[in-house]
């Protein structure tokens, strides 16, 4: 097989996306509309990637650094064909090229091989037939079906704009093919611009045979050139997301109210309900039910937990049988252990949390370690920063903590000790020991009587 490279094409501004941002970085699926497109060169095993980039350059290359990529800077936008020309130094002439655009993301690994099997000595273009093609160059074939040329929509004739097979932009080609297509391209058109699709007829003029592969499915062909695309190709990317987890056996409550921004992995008999976000990677253990309008990142699910409604995690791991939420947040490096509970309005950050443990109701606990079977109640603060530094609380297996307590770090509560509510821990607490640090007094005020409000 001979050596592919790959040119994307992610240059445009895309004026009617009316964004500082450039087109190729907005988000579909949670990633770059052009890192969907990286992927599928990648999957195609191509030797070299070469990025034709132009406005908002930069965030570009950074939002990309970590990829093995060759970058082209087009300083002037003339048109697709004038993009493609600047690749023509990186291009191998043994190889194969693949042309893509970096604002299709839905772009089909398998169609795009079946055009590079077609390019040997061949010009392979991918078509798709489109109920309204206004805007679209149109695939001009003779009497016998053979491609002739492709013609702009701005150029086309009236019966040329009758036809309903389009050009997608992306084809493929032997690589010396290209380069000599490339050179001879002009701007003697409507628009004053270099097009890429004027090489059909250099194809045609010189004998090589062009054919069109038909896209089966549109949307994998199909660019984004406005907020009101990006939000349409969204939901198809959610509804095959959808369509594919429930193959797998994934119980969805509704498949359209459903929202994946990275990788979802289900084990068996898992359940979601509406409104659910999950993003980064997030892996879900067997029989894991996430209950409404819960927003997930990045996290470890084991089996048999329960994610209550209105649940927010990041970077946590969460044990088997455990329960959490609803209206929890737990914030990065959070680890709860097996059988743990986590309740209503809690807030958890940087804890670890010990088996059987449970802290039910109005609490924030961050930089803390949890024994086994430790019983937090309702509003204990961890007081872990100073205004300047980080401390860790640490509360021993079988501790009872009484509500409304404060721990201020750094502090040790000691095995099976038992704090009174509504204390003030600044010592470490001896293990199997009731503390209690209250004011006191307590005292009334006959004849007292609250503030009014101040008539002007």
């Amino acid at each position: 097989m001979a050596p592919l490279n790959i040119v994307i094409l992610a240059a445009g501004k895309g004026t009617r996306m009316r964004s500082d941002q450039p087109k190729v970085l907005h988000r579909v699926g949670g990633r770059p509309i052009l890192a969907h497109v990286i992927d599928c060169a990648k999957t195609l095993g191509a030797q070299k990637i070469i990025v034709v980039y132009g406005y908002g350059g930069e965030a570009i290359r950074k939002a990309f650094a970590h990829e093995d990529i060759v970058w082209v800077n087009q300083v002037e936008q003339h048109g697709t064909g004038h993009a493609a020309q600047q690749s023509i130094p990186h291009l191998d002439a043994d190889a194969s090229t693949l042309i893509l655009l970096g604002d299709v993301p839905l772009v089909d690994a398998k169609t795009c091989a079946k055009l590079i099997k077609q390019a040997s000595k061949k010009l392979a273009i991918l078509s798709c037939n489109k109920s309204d093609p206004t805007g679209y160059g149109r695939i001009v074939r003779s009497a016998s079906g053979d491609v002739l040329a492709i013609v702009e929509h701005e150029d086309a004739t009236a019966a040329q704009l009758n036809i309903v097979e389009v050009n997608t932009g992306m084809m493929a080609m032997p690589g010396g093919y290209l380069a000599a297509w490339l050179s001879q391209l002009g701007n003697h058109n409507a628009q004053k611009e270099y097009y890429l699709t004027d090489i059909v007829a250099l194809a045609v003029k010189q004998g090589v045979a062009v054919v069109a592969e038909i896209a089966s499915d549109e949307w994998s062909a199909t660019g984004i050139n406005s907020k009101a695309d990006l939000a349409q190709i969204e939901r198809v990317y959610q509804a095959r997301i959808a369509q594919k987890l429930l193959q797998q056996g994934v119980t969805l409550r509704d498949p359209a109210r459903l929202d994946v921004r990275g990788t979802l992995s289900c084990g068996n008999d898992v359940e979601i309900d509406v409104n659910c976000v999950f993003e980064g990677s997030v892996r879900l253990g067997d029989r894991v039910r996430v209950a409404a309008n819960c927003v997930v990142k990045d996290a470890v699910i084991h089996a048999d937990a329960h994610i209550a409604p209105f649940t927010h995690i990041d970077n946590a791991q969460i044990g088997e049988n455990s329960r959490v939420g609803p209206y929890a947040r737990l914030r990065p490096g959070t680890t709860l252990a097996a059988d743990t509970h986590i309740g209503n309005f809690v807030e958890l950050k940087n804890a670890q949390v010990d088996a059987g443990s449970k802290i039910n109701h109005l609490s924030y606990v961050g930089d803390a370690t949890i024994g086994k079977s430790v019983n937090v109640g309702a509003g204990t603060i961890t007081c872990n920063y100073d205004g300047a530094n980080k401390f860790r609380t640490v509360i021993e297996d079988g501790a009872f903590i009484g509500s409304n307590t404060q721990l201020v770090a750094p502090v040790t509560i000691g095995r099976g000790a038992t704090i009174a509510a509504g204390s003030t821990i600044t010592k470490d607490a001896p293990a199997e020991q009731l503390t209690i640090c209250r004011a006191t007094e307590q005292k009334s005020i006959s004849n007292w009587k609250r503030p009014s409000k101040i008539v002007k």
